[in-house]
């Protein structure tokens, strides 16, 4: 891969401390939004946490492949709509052809791969395992960042780099099950093996385009990339052995459960998660954001029936204080 550093591009920050508020007649503005930016960044962690319970219930019939398109076709229609009432434009001035690839690009990474990998891993492991495996998402842009973008790291991230991996290999000398009976090593290793490679395929994606983000408007560029993510699984219905992954969702029993799922996880939490970056400081929203952890595995345990084991809460308790210093 290219070294972002040393093409012109400039590097950007994992985590802003430094960033600043407005001054003078916008000041008192920016500040009545401050503490509605920390509850978006909480409602974003709580409406996400909500929908991976849903899109592990979704799994119960239908394959991953079926169930990636499905909440992508739906959330690309919540976007288009949104487009329209905004009265934004379909191709800003600022979209430019290698722009554009590049979002496709990380759509294909970040959407296409990644999102199957995350709901095989929640099809295999159940909702709770799965968010813990999650947390390895952090040290994989840390490390690429370092890499790539030439961001120095800190003893502090390091520490919850650690963290994290101890959450996983905890999760993986224990005895598990996912909420409908018990996990077979196989399985276990199989899903964890899977959620890793998840992680680090969205890592690629965000680091590729984080330094074009900028200049784009938010809703056009999530368009975009998903547009690269839906695109490619398209194809797979075309081939006779992969028509059944996707034959529920011509079934509307399906979207009882996917289409309120695809809203919330694939549209709504996007939207206050970027309420929450843009009206309050980033490493304060990047914290609350990591609450889902705790969430999802409360409403596992709760609705799905997972076990609350004393391996899996140590394993929640490591990942998520280990998501907080990585991104601190």
């Amino acid at each position: 891969m290219t070294n972002l550093a040393d093409s012109g591009i400039k590097p950007f920050k994992f985590r802003d401390r430094d960033r600043r508020f407005p001054t003078g007649n916008n000041r008192q503005t920016m500040d009545n939004f401050i503490h509605s930016g920390e509850w978006l960044a909480l409602a974003s962690a709580v409406v996400w946490a909500v929908a991976v319970i849903l899109f592990r219930i979704s799994g119960f019939r239908l394959h991953p492949f079926g169930l990636n398109l499905g909440k992508n076709l739906f959330a690309l229609a919540l976007i288009v709509l949104t487009t329209i009432l905004t009265g934004a434009s379909f191709w800003p001035a600022a979209g430019e052809l290698k722009t554009t690839l590049l979002l496709l690009l990380s759509g294909f990474l970040g959407i296409a791969i990644s999102d199957t990998l995350f709901l095989w891993t929640l099809k295999l492991i159940g909702a709770s395992l799965t968010a813990i495996v999650d947390c390895v998402y952090a040290p994989f842009v840390i490390g690429m960042s370092y890499f790539f973008l030439g961001e120095r790291l800190t003893w502090v991230q390091l520490l919850g780099v650690v963290m994290i991996v101890s959450a996983v290999i905890t999760i993986s000398r224990s005895d598990s099950d996912n909420g409908r009976g018990p996990l077979t090593r196989k399985n276990l290793a199989l899903g964890i093996i899977l959620g890793v490679s998840a992680m680090a395929f969205v890592a690629v994606g965000i680091v590729i385009i984080k330094p074009v983000l900028k200049d784009i408007p938010v809703v056009w560029a999530t368009g975009v990339r998903l547009l690269g993510g839906t695109i490619p699984l398209l194809f797979l219905p075309l081939f006779p052995k992969r028509r059944p992954d996707f034959r529920p969702l011509l079934e509307l029993s399906t979207w009882k459960v996917l289409a309120p799922a695809s809203f919330l996880g694939t549209y709504l939490s996007l939207m206050f998660w970027i309420g929450g970056m843009k009206y309050t400081l980033a490493s304060v929203a990047s914290a609350l954001n990591q609450l889902s952890t705790i969430f999802i595995f409360i409403l596992a345990t709760v609705f799905l029936k997972e076990k609350a084991t004393p391996w899996r809460i140590l394993a929640v308790a490591l990942a998520f204080v280990g998501a907080f210093l990585a991104t601190y």
